[in-house]
């Protein structure tokens, strides 16, 4: 006998579509498996039988599953003041048990939701220096969508971009995982640490974000593949703005002229922004670090 599960129906807006919505169908995709029907519509009757209603509708009620935050007052917002979109909406409601973690949850709605949540609600989270700014993931999005030049048929890239952000929340919440794990031997590697302005890893650890919170780090040391590298501890997590830069006479040096004019033999290179140097052996790379505190 065979037994049929009758797919889930999840409603969205159709034309084209933004960072919201392809993330909410990316996350209920994670979070019901394959046995899903996504329609694209804004037909009230399809919306009405819908099991799963999100960026359309005119309705927040996470006890029936409808996620729009497009209907006057909105949907509510965060205590920072980001307010909800329609991913936000859904991963504060299904985020824990896709990530099987309230912490991995939240880790992702500080990394990614929240700011996808704020341009869509247009907020801007960017200081624009000049005509240059960041490429942010709504950039990915947005390469998806049809040019003026070809034809206005969105549903196609509309799945396609779907399937590539599913595998990109995936690693992001890996990542995020990963990276909880790592925080224990970071906080060792600190408490431990003779000389607290260079921290010395055993291992290449997602550290940046755990270090800012204390004062004294400069310098971190930890292998990379067959290598050593030292880098220096930024003043704000996504800064290149050191605390204490490696010394300007370093910058761009390589193999032979870096270790002649740091006496250092197996120095391999510094780079021209002086925030990272290699060195062949872990005592080359604390050599280094150590020549850095005295310059």
């Amino acid at each position: 006998m065979s037994f049929f599960t009758k797919k889930k129906i999840l409603v969205t807006h159709d034309s084209t579509f933004h960072s919201d919505d392809v993330f909410a169908t990316a996350t209920l995709s994670l979070l019901l498996g394959d046995n899903i029907k996504v329609i694209r519509t804004r037909d009230p009757k399809i919306i009405a039988s819908a099991d799963y209603v999100y960026d359309v509708g005119g309705e927040y009620n996470l006890y029936k599953n409808r996620f729009d935050h497009h209907q006057k007052g909105g949907a509510g917002k965060r205590d920072n003041g980001i307010p909800y979109a329609a991913f936000g909406l859904v991963w504060k409601t299904y985020g824990a048990e896709i990530c099987g973690s309230h912490e991995v949850a939240q880790k992702i709605d500080e990394s990614l939701v929240q700011a996808i949540d704020a341009e869509d609600n247009g907020m801007n989270l960017c200081k624009i220096n000049g005509e240059v700014g960041p490429y942010l993931v709504q950039g990915i999005i947005n390469a998806f969508r049809p040019s003026w030049k070809e034809d206005e048929e969105y549903d196609k890239p509309f799945f396609e971009v779907v399937a590539f952000m599913r595998t990109f929340l995936i690693r992001k919440i890996k990542k995020a995982k990963d990276g909880i794990e790592a925080e224990s031997f970071i906080r060792k590697a600190y408490e431990e640490a003779q000389d607290k302005r260079v921290i010395i890893f055993n291992g290449y650890y997602p550290w940046r974000r755990f270090l800012l919170e204390y004062s004294e780090p400069l310098y971190v040391v930890c292998p990379k593949a067959d290598k050593w590298y030292i880098y220096c501890v930024p003043k704000e997590k996504e800064s290149f703005e050191n605390r204490k830069s490696l010394p300007e006479s370093w910058g761009g040096l390589m193999n032979e002229s870096l270790a002649q004019i740091t006496g250092v033999p197996d120095a391999v290179f510094c780079h021209n922004g002086r925030f990272l140097a290699v060195a062949k052996s872990k005592e080359g790379a604390l050599k280094l670090a150590q020549l850095a505190l005295l310059a």
